[in-house]
């Protein structure tokens, strides 16, 4: 009877596990889907990218090239000059239409060449102003200047003497160096705003109160006309701003 009873019990047993058998088999092959997902998310970012040899994109700014991201160019001088805004009367100029630059920025000792009389300065003699030959010392000093900005238009120049005074034109007197009597009108007279000359390097000087009317020499001397389309007008307005010569 014994017998019986245990042989019924291992049939029972064999047949439950072939019942069990194909349930056992989908739980393992859920819990390794789960593991394989796991896996593949957990993947580090950009692993499939650098696989296949591309780079992670720049961040957003970052120039590709290895370039300036915030590249700047510096003012021209053949802008050209608005209604004057006041401005300190001590420091470098800015070229016209330049705004921009520090609130005390440092002042420029200069010489101012002829271009097409390359031996001969802008020079102060009896209170004119001429173009010369300079060799002595006290000739040198004459031909120094302090440029600044202009008294009546900070975006151009105006050109300070050694003893106070600044270059200013007298209408068709040339011009002079004379001491600022504190008028509107001086500190226009004084005031010349830079344009591109046709030679390289060079500079033409506009009368900031006179539009059209340039800086020229005329047998060495230094007046106001008004701009002419030819050779020798260009030769004769177009100076160079040098190191200073005092």
């Amino acid at each position: 009877m014994s017998d019986d009873t245990s042989t019924s019990r291992t049939t029972a047993r064999a047949s439950l596990v072939r019942r069990l058998w194909p349930v056992g088999a989908l739980v393992l092959a859920a819990v390794a889907a789960c593991v394989t997902v796991t896996a593949l998310n957990d993947r580090a970012p950009g692993h499939e990218a650098a696989s296949h040899g591309r780079g992670a994109p720049a961040p957003s700014g970052a120039p590709a090239d290895g370039g300036s991201a915030s590249p700047s160019a510096g003012p021209s001088a053949g802008g050209h000059a608005g209604g004057g805004d006041g401005g300190q009367r001590s420091g470098s100029p800015a070229a016209a239409g330049d705004k921009g630059g520090s609130a005390h920025p440092a002042a420029s000792r200069m010489s101012v060449r002829s271009l097409d009389h390359p031996d001969r300065y802008w020079h102060v003699s009896g209170g004119r102003v001429r173009l010369d030959p300079v060799a002595s010392g006290a000739a040198r000093r004459a031909a120094t200047f302090t440029v600044i900005k202009g008294l009546s238009d900070a975006r151009c120049y105006s050109f300070a003497t050694s003893d106070g005074g600044y270059l200013r034109h007298r209408d068709d007197d040339g011009l002079r160096a004379e001491h600022d009597d504190g008028s509107a009108r001086f500190e226009r007279n004084a005031t010349f705003c830079p344009r591109r000359s046709s030679f390289a390097g060079a500079t033409l000087l506009e009368s900031a109160d006179r539009p059209g009317r340039f800086l020229r020499q005329r047998d060495h001397r230094l007046t106001l006309a008004r701009s002419e389309d030819n050779d020798l007008y260009r030769a004769d307005s177009a100076f160079l701003l040098v190191a200073a010569l005092a």
